[in-house]
Parts: C-alpha cells; sequence; structure tokens
C-alpha cells in the first residue's frame, strides 16, 4: 500500500482554563496526520500532541521528529516501533489514523460500543479550581448522575478539599457514590502517610499519583503502607520499555495503574501496561489526556475492545471551542456513540 501523508497543525482553545499538575492551559498545540491510500483515495486520521511540561515526547524537534516518522512509513508500509517506543504521542496519531483508514469510518472497531448498544461508564471529573467552584462541579456531576467523581486535589488548601470530600460523604455513602483523587504529586514523602489516613477516614476509592514520579522506594514503601489503594499515574511517563515497565510494577506494586494511550506508548505500548499489570494483579482504567474529538474517539473506540466495566476517564470531549463535532455524547454517567450519526467531514475540517 502507498501512502499520501498530510500534516495538519492546529491550535485548539479551552472553553474555560484547564487546571494540571503542570500549571494551567489556555490552548493545545495537535497535529493531524492524515493518510491517504493512493490506489483507493480512503483517508485516516490520526492526532499527535504531547502535552507541555508532562509527556516524555515534549521536545523541541518533536516536528522533525514527526515528519521522520512520516517518511518511515510512506517507505516501509508500516510504523518504525523501534523507535516510536520514545515518542507515544506520535505512536498514537500513526496507530489510529491506520486504524482509521482500515476502518473507512469513526467506528474504529466493531463492539457494541460502536454500534450504539452499549455506553463506556466513565467518572465524572471534577477540575482543579476554588472550594466554591469544586463545590458546584460537584453538585452538577451527581446531578448528572455520576456514580463516579474524580477530583484533582493538592491545589487548594488541603483542609477545604477534605471539607469537600466531607459534603460529599454526608449526602452519599460509599456504596451510592465511589470517590478516586488525584494528588498529582502535590504530597512529600513526609507527609503522605498522615494526610491519606485522614483521607481514608472519608470513604476514597483509591488515590493516583500522591506523591510526585520517580521516588520509587518512598512510593513503595507508602503502597505498602496506605489504607487507600494507590494508583500510578505520571510515575508511568517515559518507561517505554517491557523491562522497565515489569521493573516498576515489580518494585512498587501500586494497586492500580492509570492509562493514557498518547503519554504511555499508543494502543500497542498501554495494551503490553494492561498484560504487564495483569500477570501482577494489578488493576487499571483508561483515560483521556486532554485530546480533541479524533483523539478522545478514538481512546473510547479501543477502550471498548477491553470490555472492561470498571469506570474510565473519557469525559473530555467538550473542552475546546473550536473543536471537531463528533458522534460521541455523554448520558448520565456513560459516554455513548452514536453510529446512525452522520460523521463530520473531516477532509474539509482539516483544509478550513
Amino acid at each position: 500500500m502507498k501512502y499520501k501523508i498530510n500534516l495538519f497543525p492546529r491550535t485548539l482553545h479551552f472553553k474555560q482554563p484547564a487546571g494540571t499538575s503542570r500549571g494551567i492551559y489556555l490552548i493545545r498545540n495537535v497535529w493531524y496526520i492524515q493518510l491517504i491510500d493512493l490506489e483507493t483515495g480512503c483517508y485516516g486520521i490520526g492526532e499527535c500532541a504531547p502535552l507541555p511540561n508532562l509527556s516524555c515526547d515534549d521536545i523541541p524537534d518533536y516536528k522533525t521528529i514527526l515528519n521522520a516518522q512520516c517518511n518511515y512509513l510512506k517507505q516501509h508500509n508500516c510504523p518504525d516501533y523501534a523507535t516510536l517506543y520514545n515518542y507515544p504521542s506520535i505512536l498514537f496519531g500513526i496507530e489510529t489514523a491506520l486504524q482509521h483508514l482500515r476502518a473507512g469510518s469513526l467506528r474504529l472497531w466493531d463492539t457494541s460500543f460502536s454500534q450504539g448498544l452499549k455506553g463506556i461508564p466513565i467518572n465524572g471529573l471534577i477540575w482543579m479550581g476554588n472550594s466554591e467552584e469544586m463545590l458546584q462541579r460537584i453538585n452538577e456531576k451527581i446531578q448528572a448522575g455520576f456514580h463516579c467523581i474524580k477530583l484533582k486535589i493538592g491545589a487548594i488548601n488541603f483542609e477545604d478539599e477534605l471539607k469537600l470530600l466531607a459534603y460529599i460523604r454526608r449526602k452519599y455513602p460509599p456504596e451510592d457514590i465511589e470517590i478516586r483523587v488525584d494528588a498529582n504529586g502535590a504530597f512529600t514523602p513526609e507527609e503522605a502517610l498522615s494526610k491519606i489516613e485522614r483521607l481514608y477516614a472519608l470513604g476514597i476509592h483509591s488515590i493516583e499519583q500522591p506523591i510526585r514520579a520517580g521516588q520509587w522506594s518512598q512510593m513503595a514503601e507508602l503502597c505498602k503502607q496506605s489504607d487507600i489503594p494507590i494508583a500510578l499515574d505520571e510515575e508511568l511517563i517515559g518507561i517505554n520499555r517491557l523491562s522497565e515497565k515489569i521493573e516498576l510494577l515489580k518494585t512498587i506494586r501500586p494497586k492500580f495503574i492509570i492509562l493514557k494511550p498518547s503519554l504511555h506508548g499508543g494502543f500497542s505500548g498501554t495494551k503490553e501496561w494492561i498484560n504487564c499489570a495483569t500477570q501482577q494483579g494489578i488493576g487499571w482504567w483508561i483515560t483521556s489526556a486532554l485530546e480533541s474529538n479524533i483523539g478522545l474517539n478514538a481512546i473510547a473506540q479501543w477502550c471498548a475492545t477491553l470490555e472492561t466495566n470498571r469506570p474510565q476517564g473519557l469525559g473530555t470531549g467538550l473542552l475546546f471551542t473550536d473543536n471537531i463535532h463528533c458522534p460521541l455524547y455523554i448520558q448520565g454517567e456513560k459516554l455513548w456513540f452514536h453510529p446512525e450519526e452522520k460523521e463530520p467531514d473531516l477532509q474539509t475540517w482539516l483544509n478550513s
């Protein structure tokens, strides 16, 4: 198969500032990769977008590497996996474009989800903000029907965060509302256990990345002592070889890992993480990483092939003012795909 490959750089604008562990994002720079089959004229599109100060491939020469990988794909008709494991967002974009080309539509895989028969349960994400803003968002998610709430903590006073969590628990016991918290590495190793103990009293399901990444021995000790199951997130970034993945999981022994295909090796690298975790009895779930609807649809379609009932972190499709429309929608606490809806004209959109 012979390809023509086009790259379309875009700057997407957040509807409201997106507070993360790496600061506040106002825009998102994206490269869309378009593969065109020169024999049939059919095309596939993928999204390549490293997160500033977070992705291991957030590098100055990103566009040069992306162009080189496109040239390799044209010459060899397959991705350069031997090199791309170091560039997960590029691999994610290439894998998505290839699958879109093979499928011929945004129904990237044939599943109950892509047929519109089954939704994917998702958590209701509460963005960082002041206590009043977060309280309003909590109420909105619960009223919308979510039974799993994820709060990012560490941005405001810890006592105020405890009050927010206590507010939920006074109204909704753990059997009604599952609460996940994401500390984004905000705690020091010295204070982490005492803070976790206070969170434990509030019936927390799990805590992501209580201390910053790279402190394996301290994180391993926390995992042993914590009464709240610990999930690794940023800890996985840059751990791209199979041997490194196995070593990290055996050393730290978390209860869960949180996987983002654009950060953790595309679909192939994420599947490798899942296999490693499963072999060691470690749970997992999939989340998006502020992608546009091109990337979000790809993650959701692939996630549906995994047939997991644990709530996933996929509710980010409404973040941008200039996002392309996609037949994804949230109803209650599930993400759905509408196969009967006319798919957007991606070609026109890319050239607009």
